[in-house]
């Protein structure tokens, strides 16, 4: 059994996605402190959520049209 899983991929990918916009908020807020690292960092954390989630809505599909 793989562990990504379609349902899991959409689950880190949302958290992911999340995460990418919880943390821009929190810099804008004057919570934290923004640097060009947690800039970059953000932008590639909600990057990388779009393409998990992107991937586990294929595999989903691809899974369940087989049924």
């Amino acid at each position: 059994m793989s562990f990504f899983t379609p349902i899991r991929m959409l689950v880190i990918g949302a958290i992911f996605v999340l995460a990418g916009m919880v943390l821009p908020l929190l810099m804008v807020v004057k919570v934290l402190e923004s640097t060009l690292f947690l800039n970059f960092f953000s932008y590639v954390i909600g990057l990388v959520g779009t393409f998990f989630g992107i991937a586990g809505a294929s595999m989903y599909v691809k899974y369940n049209r087989r049924k």
